[in-house]
């Protein structure tokens, strides 16, 4: 299933993030998808920040990924723009943080086939109008009614 939001701000944008942040779950993934400049980070700081309290959440860019202790779990901001090659993604540990920790993905299909599948697919584009559209795409029941219940109402969705 398939749910649209529109955020003609950046404070949109983040409001929408926190809102969705309180619907996470220990080894849940968020693939957020986008071209530079579309708000991948801002979205992935407003979550960050809405389960730890963080001021700062710097980005991991050149690090390549930085942690956040939670109550129940450990956030893993991953920023793979910089990988050259799918295999690199062993290095950084990701399969071990994917299994019981929060795993924030920016720029995911630099992984590949090793993407997993059951994931929250975000894909963050901008209409003619400069506002963002915000896709969120989920394929299992629960993570369906999680988003749902974020309480925020998609402006559309439709199955696949």
């Amino acid at each position: 299933m398939k749910y649209v939001y529109h955020c003609k701000t950046e404070q949109q944008t983040e409001e929408l993030a926190k809102s969705l942040a309180k619907t996470t779950q220990k080894g849940d993934i968020w693939a957020l998808f986008g071209t530079l400049g579309m708000g991948k980070s801002v979205f992935a700081r407003a979550f960050i920040k809405a389960l730890t309290g963080a001021a700062e959440v710097p980005s991991p860019t050149f690090t390549l990924v930085q942690t956040y202790p939670t109550p129940d779990f450990d956030i893993f901001h991953y920023d793979l723009y910089r990988l050259k090659s799918p295999e690199e993604i062993w290095e950084l540990n990701i399969e071990e943080a994917m299994y019981n920790n929060v795993c924030l993905i920016e720029w995911p299909e630099k992984m590949g086939a090793y993407l997993p599948k059951n994931i929250f697919r975000v894909e963050i584009k901008q209409d003619k109008d400069k506002t963002r559209q915000i896709e969120i795409d989920v394929s299992t029941e629960d993570k369906i009614k999680r988003i749902t219940q974020c309480g925020r109402k998609a402006d559309d969705q439709y199955a696949d």
